[in-house]
């Protein structure tokens, strides 16, 4: 189904908010990239559900959470970008140590509400800038844990509208990556930690926040770490051996502060940020031999990409 053709397309009815040619690049972190041909932001699970059910099966969907990890290409998304809102940001308290919490809950909300109810273990959620939705999916991770090392279980609304709970191991977690199907959307998440003193909690929190605000820039229309650590190795040692520290390419560079983030200087395209990053990929190749793999998500059609 072409753009011109899911634009003309009768929609399902909803109860939250559909909008079409919606610009995506006020709502991800790079603050560049095209529109969306329809943007839903649903008022809450049965809205989704009902909505994915009557959806035609050609038009593709995506799930977007705050964009933090995430090129949108300058032709924009094709078909539907889900973003969830505050009806999907909920966290509540659960027995033995757990907390259920919303696809549209962020990381700081979450390790926040650990601290208040004295969870240890969910600490490094902290530092991922994104929402429970997208950091489930890539098996999301920092200073030393993963997602997999904490969920227990998820709820996920299918591409056909139909939900279904899943457990740990149906997710297939590997670095980074998730076999969760195309078009799922996360709804919710079980986490489950340890009992621990809240102070405890904080202190560590404090670590990580230091830590990052130290090493990382940001301040800047940045995109979270770009490349995969290779086994055994660490990405922006790699682009930093191969003389890429502060690579400048259009409006776009490679961070001085931290090799393996890429910064949108000002005007960047978001051609002008991928092409720098396979810039660098073909450097890192050429001194090292390895060949970096992405960790941010590109989506989306190039620019001069026909409709």
């Amino acid at each position: 189904m072409t753009q011109a053709s899911i634009l003309d397309a009768t929609m399902p009815d909803v109860r939250g908010k559909l909008t079409a040619n919606a610009p995506l690049a006020p709502l991800v972190w790079f603050k560049s990239g095209g529109v969306a041909d329809w943007l839903f932001e649903p008022k809450d699970v049965d809205d989704l559900s009902a909505f994915l059910a009557a959806l035609d099966p050609s038009v593709p969907v995506m799930a977007l959470g705050l964009g933090s990890n995430l090129i949108v290409r300058d032709g924009g998304v094709p078909g539907v970008v889900v973003r969830l809102g505050k009806a999907f940001a909920q966290v509540e308290q659960l027995p033995d140590n757990g907390l259920r919490c919303g696809g549209g809950a962020s990381g700081i909300l979450v390790s926040s509400t650990a601290r208040d109810a004295g969870i240890g273990g969910l600490e490094f959620l902290r530092s991922i800038p994104g929402t429970v939705g997208g950091f489930v999916r890539m098996n999301g991770g920092a200073y030393g844990r993963e997602v997999k090392d904490v969920l227990v279980e998820a709820d996920i609304v299918l591409r056909t509208g139909e939900r279904q709970r899943l457990a740990l191991d149906a997710f297939g977690f590997t670095y980074r990556h998730s076999s969760l199907p195309e078009g799922a959307v996360v709804i919710s998440a079980t986490f489950r930690g340890h009992p621990e003193v809240p102070e405890t909690i904080q202190a560590e929190m404090d670590r990580i926040s230091a830590a990052r605000e130290a090493s990382q820039p940001l301040r800047s229309k940045t995109g979270g770490s770009t490349f995969k650590n290779p086994d055994g190795e660490k990405a922006w040692a790699l682009v930093d051996g191969a003389g890429c520290r502060g690579l400048i390419l259009g409006g776009a560079q490679v961070s001085e502060k931290h090799t393996n983030f890429l910064i949108n200087m000002g005007d960047a395209t978001s051609a002008d940020i991928e092409a720098l990053g396979e810039e660098v990929r073909r450097r890192v190749k050429d001194k090292s031999g390895v060949s970096l793999e992405w960790e941010i998500q590109r989506v989306g059609r190039s620019g001069g990409e026909a409709a």
